[in-house]
């Protein structure tokens, strides 16, 4: 795994908290181009009571206008969970280069554990790093979901 992966999986999980001190799913995703970081959010669907308000899909919409273009060409997108099936289509349509996630999605995850999209006859593939910063993106899952167990 290298240092980069993990600078910009660190900063996908400051996102997280942010989700996780408005008591919403703890997901946080960046998006990296020409190694910068051009768009970073947290998950919103509490908030805007929106099931699309995923953080993945808010920084698409970020990234998209940082670039002035529909295509986030030569991008990375940094998220702390495995992306679910409509994040991943975003990730096609929008022709992101490449994925790193943090904790893998049994339930949802749509880069090898509940489905694989890369596995669609699809115009577009994106390469994919699974487990960067797994431990810290599970735990801060775990953890959020164990306090709303004891509420």
């Amino acid at each position: 795994m290298s240092k980069l992966d993990r600078f910009y999986m660190s900063e996908a999980l400051k996102e997280a908290r942010k989700a996780f001190e408005a008591d919403d799913v703890p997901v946080g995703a960046v998006i990296v181009h020409k190694g910068k970081i051009i768009a970073r959010a947290h998950n919103q669907i509490k908030l805007l009571k929106d099931p699309t308000a995923h953080a993945e899909m808010i920084a698409v919409t970020q990234a998209a206008s940082c670039l002035a273009n529909e295509r986030l060409l030569n991008t990375t997108v940094y998220a702390t969970i495995e992306p679910c099936s409509m994040c991943a289509g975003a990730f096609i349509l929008a022709r992101v280069k490449r994925l790193c996630f943090g904790a893998s999605d049994s339930k949802t995850g749509a880069f090898g554990s509940m489905l694989d999209i890369n596995k669609k006859r699809l115009n577009h593939k994106i390469e994919v790093k699974k487990g960067v910063l797994a431990e810290e993106c599970t735990n801060l899952l775990k953890e959020f979901f164990r306090k709303k167990r004891i509420k």
